[in-house]
């Protein structure tokens, strides 16, 4: 095993690189499936998150709504008071007024500022409106936040249990994977890995079976496929671009052609039937 991680990758047989990439290849299928076994899980764990982030960012502006709307509130209170007191004063000029110009002066400012504070008084009732609208919505989001972050629990509980019992075969087939990619010529695993990225279930090289691509299916003329099985070179297929690979040298064992045998039994039937009319004909003439 040591002399073999020694070996100079660019130098071993074209047999002994698809044997070890077909090896690469059957881990990394099973960290495939160690990963499928989590599903959608990894996936709606981060929407989970992020939805919760959002609720938060949205409760933090509502918050700020509110404060802004209490701090107007607040403000044109003061402004009611202020109006109020000008207006008793006023009120009490109007004993000392020494003519009807002061005096008209006087009322108008009562008046304005009697104006004043009615228009205080409405801007306060349409900002409790507001108030109290944006104190639902956030009673709305902070319930919402708390059923997001009950089902956030749950999933994240269902995946660290399943990654926990996961987690220590994947570390030995990932030690396996660096292992393998270390005999494995640079350029090869390049192109195995861009292989595995583009194609939908992650097979970068396949076998041989029923005349097909284990890959795409589609046929595989007889002279390639022949050329497969010297394993002189690399051959890729045609259609999909995946690297393609003698069963036999990937240990798969190749059934034997069921029409062979159909035709192998229908001749062993016809030799029976031909002797045994043979035999009743002996037998008529004696």
């Amino acid at each position: 095993m040591t002399s073999m991680a020694k070996k100079d990758p660019t130098e071993m047989p074209v047999e002994e690189r698809l044997k070890t990439l077909y090896q690469l290849q059957t881990t990394l299928s099973s960290i495939d499936e160690k990963r499928a076994l989590r599903g959608e899980l990894p996936l709606e764990v981060q929407d989970l998150e992020d939805e919760i982030e959002g609720l938060n960012i949205r409760m933090e502006k509502i918050q700020g709504d509110v404060d802004d709307f209490e701090r107007a509130v607040s403000q044109k209170r003061g402004d009611i008071e202020t109006a109020k007191a000008s207006v008793e004063r006023y009120k009490e000029q109007l004993n000392d007024v020494q003519n009807n110009r002061q005096y008209d002066m006087l009322t108008k400012e009562i008046e304005f500022q009697t104006l004043e504070i009615e228009l205080c008084n409405k801007k306060i009732k349409e900002a409790q409106v507001r108030i109290d609208e944006r104190k639902a919505e956030l009673e709305k989001s902070k319930a919402l936040l708390a059923d997001r972050q009950q089902s956030l629990d749950v999933k994240k509980s269902e995946l660290d249990e399943i990654m926990e019992e996961t987690r220590a075969e994947e570390e030995k087939l990932k030690a396996k994977v660096k292992e393998l990619e270390v005999k494995i010529e640079p350029r090869l695993l390049t192109s195995f890995k861009r292989i595995r990225k583009n194609v939908r279930n992650g097979l970068g090289i396949v076998y041989v079976e029923r005349d097909a691509c284990g890959g795409c299916f589609n046929k595989i003329p007889p002279q390639r496929q022949l050329d497969i099985k010297m394993h002189k070179k690399i051959i890729v297929c045609e259609y999909c671009g995946r690297i393609m690979i003698d069963p036999e040298l990937a240990g798969k064992q190749v059934a034997a052609p069921v029409v062979e045998e159909k035709k192998t039994r229908k001749r062993a039937i016809r030799k029976t039937v031909k002797k045994a009319a043979e035999e009743g004909s002996a037998v008529s003439e004696d």
